[in-house]
């Protein structure tokens, strides 16, 4: 077989990573000179490209998704240029019907030679263990409200609590209906799985304790960053621990839109000729971290008087939800500002405000 000489040439590799195999389309001088599959082992195919393409300079990208930055991490520590690109930026054709492996692969390798695909921040390794923890909260938290809704409505088939009932479940209201329940006349299956849920319930709470313990040691750990995001109105300490693990320093924002970007904070757009319409909000960020800036422009407003002026100001045009989207990516750009700076947020009076203190003086 003929033997190509790959020397000193750039080599684009678009890999579709899978549970169980990387499939890889290798472009080098705008023509696919591999297809190949491998088993989904970094090693296997570090050594698959150094070997095939020996003096080659190797360009390659895969999209983010399940299996992380371990592939990348690997891939750069063996000299070779990766990026992990969004999905949601790789190019498709309006009328492409067809999905196969090796197709996404050569979607990816063709993009990447072209110069059109641009990688997403990789967080260090520290941080990528460290934001594990705040995420295994947000989910035993979703497990717990889970359980919560299943054990009231267990109640409700039953007649022990009433329709509009909105009771915040706690230790307290939870050994109460169980004692309702055990003075009642009911079978011992239904009290076996009332308890069971409740049972489910106190684990899970017991877990979270446990698991915010671990949060704060990681705060004591980053005094000066944890300080700065507590300063901010509406920010408590597990939410100041979230968007520490996940905004880190911010320094690989360059400008607020990129971070309205990543928190899907920027307004969707459809303008043709003289006409500009902006609609909702695109929601292809975080949704934790989105969430998390809503709930605090909703307090922030109560404290901040100029953003409560900016969502007045907002409101009275588009309502009171579009505004407050509006003061949450105010506040997301401050806050990034003071991260940047290494300050702390400082809640300035309004204009109105500091002509009064001046009319009083």
């Amino acid at each position: 077989m003929k033997q190509y000489d790959y020397t000193g040439k750039e080599v684009y590799v678009g890999i579709d990573v899978h549970k169980k195999t990387y499939s890889c389309v290798i472009i080098c001088e705008g023509e696919v000179v591999k297809r190949d599959t491998m088993p989904a082992k970094a090693e296997i195919l570090v050594s698959y490209l150094k070997n095939t393409f020996s003096g080659a300079v190797i360009k390659t990208a895969y999209e983010a998704g399940f299996s992380g930055f371990h592939l990348h991490r690997y891939l750069v520590s063996h000299g070779i240029n990766n990026i992990v690109v969004h999905p949601g930026s790789i190019e498709v054709a309006s009328r492409d019907r067809v999905k196969t492996d090796k197709r996404d692969a050569l979607k990816i390798a063709l993009q990447l030679s072209a110069g059109r695909l641009h990688g997403i921040f990789v967080p260090s390794q520290e941080r990528e263990e460290k934001r594990s923890m705040t995420r295994l909260r947000t989910n035993i938290l979703k497990l717990r409200h889970q359980v919560g809704q299943q054990f009231k409505g267990l109640l409700f088939t039953q007649g022990l609590i009433e329709v509009e009932d909105d009771t915040v479940i706690c230790p307290r209201w939870l050994s109460q209906k169980l004692s309702e329940v055990e003075q009642g006349n009911y079978s011992n299956d239904f009290c076996y799985s009332v308890h069971q849920y409740a049972e489910q319930w106190m684990q899970l709470t017991k877990r979270m304790k446990e698991i915010e313990a671990r949060l704060e040691i990681q705060a004591n750990d980053e005094k000066s960053l944890q300080m700065i995001y507590e300063s901010v109105p509406g920010i408590g300490p597990i939410h100041a621990r979230q968007l520490a693990n996940e905004l880190g320093n911010m320094i690989q924002f360059k400008n607020e839109k990129q971070l309205f970007s990543f928190t899907g904070l920027t307004p969707s757009e459809h303008s043709s000729g003289e006409h500009t319409r902006q609609g909702h909000i695109t929601r292809q960020g975080n949704s934790v971290l989105r969430r998390i800036f809503i709930e605090a422009a909703w307090i922030a407003i109560t404290k901040d008087p100029s953003l409560k002026e900016i969502f007045n100001r907002l409101s009275n045009n588009r309502g009171k939800k579009r505004a407050i989207v509006g003061v949450a990516r105010r506040l997301a750009g401050r806050i990034r500002s003071c991260v940047l700076t290494g300050a702390l947020y400082e809640i300035k009076p309004t204009q109105e405000a500091c002509s009064l203190q001046e009319k009083v003086a």
